[in-house]
Formats: C-alpha cells, structure tokens, sequence
C-alpha cells in the first residue's frame, strides 16, 4: 500500500461526512462492550475513540500506514486518558497479528489497496476463533462523475505531463469479487452488499478541501505551486455538471461495498 503525504489535521476538519459514516457502521456491530476490537485505516483517531468508549471494558487498537496520522491520533487521544486505547503505524497488506481480535472493523479507508488478497488473509489471520469483520470502503460505481471529470483533465495539455505511466490507485471492488477473496481466505460470509451515498459538501470550498485532504494520488503528482490550482479546476468543472443545490450543498454520489463475514470457530 503505497503511503502518501497526509496533512491529518487538514483531513481532520474535512472528514465529517466519514465519521457520520462510521457512527452508522458502529451502530451495526451491536457491541457489547468487552469485546478486543481492530480499527483498519483509523486515519485521526476519532472514530477510533468512540470504540473505544463503546467497548470500555474491552481493547481498541487503531492502525494506519501514515504516520502524520498516527502521531495526531495519538496526541489527541493518548493512553493516560484512554488507557484501552492504542495506535500503532501498521499497513493493511502487512497486518502481524494473531488471533488478537474479536471485531475487525474498518470504515474509508480499505479502497486505498488496490490488491485485497493479503488485506483479508491478514484480517482473518487477526482474528480469534468465532471473530467477525464489518468492512464499509469504496465499491465498484464508487464517484463516478467526479472520476469522470478527472479522467477529463488528465487528458488536457497542461496536466497530461504529470499523469504519465499513471495507474488508478484505488480499489473499487464488487460483491462477487470480494466473495471470491473472503472464501479464498476461509470466511464465512454473512452478508455482502453494494450500498449507494450521497456524499455532501459545503458549497465550493467542502468540496476543494474533500479533493485536498483525500485525492491524493492525483493532487500530489502535481507541483506545489499548481496544485491549488489543479483542485479549484476540478471542484469548478465538476460543479458545472453537479450544481449545488438549492441551499449551497454539493451532493457527490458514492458506493459503498459493505462486507460482514466471520472466522469459524
């Protein structure tokens, strides 16, 4: 998993739409309280915490492979006020843990591994016996207008330098797919849906900071001193085919793979 440039406290205030998303993902572990919980791509650290106050007699360990994100999580949230509350810099394709889990969650984050196939041996090498994943990411659809646009502009002569040998860097996976990786792994699968969002950002500039804080394999391959430049371009073309609407909110049409499976015991 490649590891990008995160500015966490930038991300920290363009990422609400995220953490309402995993408050609803939360709501659907139905914990119980002392369970060992794993938070896959926990980026700042707040969804993280509010497992944690969930499960208050049990763990929560919150992992990413940026380690800006780490280090803000960890200074907003640290031990001595949440003592069953740990970060550690970890990447997904690289999970080292055994059987250490009752709950493996991971909301946002998943769709930045293009290949799943050592993501899910790792999470299911993760659990105990009888542990189960809730996984919500990016699924196949996943912002296609906005997508579109870029695809657009990669093309034109005054970007088109700075995309060559460019790969699409995400991985927007569809049920089948990830049923194939969830058997291959030795899940048992409970329940596997592609689920459409309305993501919604504040007028224009929601929108730029929503390309900013998380586009990143495409705002980082161009140069500092054109980068901003590259965002509005974007937010303002994309704004020409989705206008806001009548109270000033952009509307961003996501999909969302949600994935619920279980180690047998």
């Amino acid at each position: 998993m490649r590891t990008y440039d995160w500015n966490a406290v930038d991300y920290e205030q363009h990422s609400q739409v995220q953490q309402t998303w995993a408050r609803e993902l939360i709501e659907k572990l139905a914990l119980t309280g002392g369970e060992d919980v794993l938070d896959v791509g926990c980026g700042d650290g707040k969804v993280t915490v509010e497992l944690a106050k969930v499960v208050s007699d049990g763990t929560v360990v919150g992992i990413d492979n940026a380690s800006t994100m780490i280090e803000l999580a960890t200074r907003r949230y640290p031990n001595r006020k949440f003592p069953n509350l740990a970060f550690r810099r970890m990447d997904a394709s690289q999970l080292s843990f055994d059987a250490s889990f009752d709950v493996v969650f991971s909301n946002a984050a998943l769709h930045w591994v293009k290949d799943h196939r050592p993501v899910v041996a790792g999470l299911y090498q993760s659990l105990k016996p009888d542990g189960r994943i809730l996984l919500q990411m990016g699924g196949k659809g996943n912002a296609e207008y906005i997508l579109s646009v870029l695809s657009e502009i990669l093309r034109e002569a005054e970007w088109r330098p700075y995309f060559d040998n460019f790969e699409f860097p995400y991985g927007f996976y569809d049920t089948d797919e990830y049923a194939s990786l969830l058997h291959a792994a030795g899940f048992r699968i409970q329940r596997l849906e592609l689920i459409p969002k309305d993501m919604q950002h504040a007028g224009q500039e929601g929108l730029q900071g929503w390309i900013r804080t998380t586009w990143l394999p495409y705002t980082q391959r161009i140069p500092e001193t054109k980068r901003d430049k590259f965002i509005e371009t974007l937010a303002m073309r994309y704004l020409e085919r989705v206008p806001p609407d009548s109270n000033g909110q952009v509307h961003v049409a996501m999909v969302r793979v949600e994935v619920e499976a279980s180690r047998p015991g």
